[in-house]
């Protein structure tokens, strides 16, 4: 175990109730809570958590001041009263096929702000120095309506009271396959808050926005960064866009925390999009932030889950190989899947679960120092971003 690993699992907790699944939108609904279970699971079964692995802290309930932050007090009364007395109200966006009305929505929304709020709090008052709600990560959200499966928005809860406790810069990262659109239009005037975003272009997935030309408000100028790929990104075009666009912004911003979403919805496998990542391509993304975060900001690092819809294939496994790496015991791609693991997926879903904890892929791709080629979509979307963005920050947009 290297010095850097060794301080990571002695500083790093996950905040995790098995309650956090109540966030249930129905059998019928993709982001189905079963996905979270099995990922405990097999993080338990590989040892990832428990006794020698990542430190489990209760997930606490996220208080109506707290909330009230972000969102506004109309959207938090329509979720506390449709969740007792069912209904719909289309206007913020509650009783939609995306967003239905269950029983107790607020309080399970509520509880899923409350456990990423500890995440914040314990790497902001530097009790841990990474800190992981997998359960977290709803980054749709707006202040005035619920969208895209997200109630309420946890990531800017959280990063709004890092901002309350006087931390001057905030680097949000977001790889899930869909544009982080609610934390972008949240922070979009802040100039503390730099929210980048690497996705599925607008033009094929929802929510239909995240394009280069989105730079943030008047005050903010640049603070807005947005990849927007093309369809059909494999691992090597992902992590050439990553490498291109998030470490140079990150590190000339020198925020003092990194909050990153991590939504494995970007899985070739994935049933709700058109990106072809692998398990390998995403674990070697966590990695990169993981080291970004020592590099730029002393460690101080919050993790969240997001979306994800390939229950047993993807979901488990990727992040798994997240809170891993959180915790400082970076997992062996060519780890077996424990045999007891996969005999609950086969008793519980009926579905024979993967073998190993890789696709079986070496993630590598070329350098964008190597240089740019503008006959490629993806080479002309990460330029598209560079050209925007990298002058505001006085970094130069070419190779």
């Amino acid at each position: 175990m290297s010095d850097v690993e060794r301080e990571c699992h002695q500083h790093a907790v996950g905040v995790f109730d098995s309650s956090l699944t109540e966030y249930d939108f129905g059998p019928q609904h993709p982001m189905a809570p079963v996905r979270i279970d099995l990922t405990m699971r097999l993080a338990a079964a590989l040892g990832v958590t428990g006794p020698g692995g990542l430190e489990l802290v209760p997930a606490p309930m996220a208080s109506l001041d707290e909330i009230a932050t972000v969102h506004d007090g109309a959207l938090i009364e329509s979720v506390e009263r449709l969740g007792r007395r069912g209904g719909a109200d289309l206007g913020r966006g509650l009783g939609s096929e995306d967003n239905p009305v269950f029983d107790g929505m607020h309080l399970a929304a509520a509880h899923v702000v409350g456990a990423s709020l500890e995440a914040f709090r314990r790497v902001g008052s530097g009790s841990a120095l990474h800190a992981v709600n997998i359960t977290g990560g709803l980054h749709h959200a707006m202040p005035d309506r619920a969208s895209g499966f997200c109630v309420y928005n946890d990531i800017a809860v959280g990063i709004r009271w890092l901002l309350d406790q006087g931390v001057e810069r905030v680097a949000y990262v977001d790889v899930d396959v869909h544009h982080g659109d609610g934390v972008e239009r949240i922070f979009w005037d802040d100039p503390r808050v730099l929210t980048i975003s690497l996705h599925e272009t607008g033009q094929m997935l929802f929510p239909g926005t995240g394009f280069p030309e989105d730079l943030g408000g008047p005050d903010a100028q640049g603070t807005a960064v947005n990849v927007a790929l093309p369809p059909g990104t494999s691992d090597a075009g992902w992590l050439r866009a990553f490498h291109a666009v998030v470490p140079p912004l990150v590190r000339g911003f020198e925020p003092q925390v990194l909050v990153t979403q991590h939504g494995c919805d970007s899985h070739l496998d994935d049933p709700l999009a058109h990106l072809m990542l692998t398990i390998d391509g995403q674990r070697a993304a966590y990695q990169a932030l993981h080291e970004l975060a020592h590099e730029v900001c002393g460690g101080k690092w919050v993790v969240t889950g997001g979306g994800g819809y390939a229950l047993v294939d993807v979901v488990p496994r990727a992040w798994t190989h997240l809170l891993a790496i959180v915790g400082g015991g970076a997992i062996d791609p060519g780890t077996a899947v424990p045999q007891d693991w996969r005999e609950h997926v086969r008793t519980r879903m009926g579905r024979v679960a993967p073998m190993r904890m890789t696709d079986g892929r070496t993630p590598a791709y070329r350098d964008w120092r190597e240089g740019f080629d503008p006959d490629t979509w993806l080479d002309r979307a990460v330029h598209a971003t560079r050209s925007a963005v990298f002058p505001m920050h006085g970094l130069d947009p070419w190779p």
